[in-house]
């Protein structure tokens, strides 16, 4: 079954990308891009409990988030535009803690990134708009939400900004890698 995707490591120990075998003729394209099999045998065997669904034009920065308690996987793909996904390890006993790993996801790619429990996830759009889906191995749940600081230069993220990024007031105030809570 694993032909009907390839597996393609990343930087980061655990993170890696998935490229769907895509079928296209004259109507257009199909191509799973979910199936709980495929998924198992790339790897992810966790049980995803939610979707998001996200909506944002150029520039906005989104990020970087993680759960402490009820910590989040990610499946990360794009439909419609393109994104810089980064995830950063915050395992503390990881020989890759505090590096960071970039991808580029779009509608045209259909790439999908997994992020497993242990990173801090965020994004910059990339395109005019972007439309992003992910599922979620857990519930979102706020009062458990930190940020980290997209900007740290500690994490050393090479960011495709073209002027100011668009940044949320939650975001702006994320801390420093040295100040996070991480996961032990």
């Amino acid at each position: 079954m694993m032909d009907a995707i390839t597996k393609i490591q990343t930087s980061l120990p655990d993170v890696f990308v998935l490229e769907p075998r895509v079928f296209k003729d004259e109507r257009g394209f199909f191509f799973e891009s979910y199936n709980q099999r495929i998924m198992a045998e790339a790897g992810i065997a966790e049980t995803f409990v939610q979707d998001n669904h996200s909506s944002s034009s150029r520039n906005v920065l989104r990020g970087l988030h993680y759960q402490v308690k009820h910590p989040q996987g990610k499946l990360v793909r794009v439909v419609e535009g393109e994104i810089l996904d980064v995830a950063v390890d915050l395992r503390r006993q990881s020989p890759a803690f505090g590096r960071s790993a970039a991808v580029r996801l779009s509608g045209e790619n259909k790439r999908m990134l997994w992020i497993p429990i242990g990173f801090a996830h965020g994004f910059q759009v990339l395109s005019g708009k972007a439309q992003v889906l992910y599922k979620a191995t857990d519930f979102y749940a706020p009062e458990f939400e930190r940020t980290l600081a997209w900007n740290d230069p500690q994490l050393q993220i090479e960011w495709q900004i073209d002027g100011q990024p668009i940044v949320s007031a939650k975001d702006q105030r994320g801390v420093a890698l040295r100040d996070a809570e991480i996961f032990d």
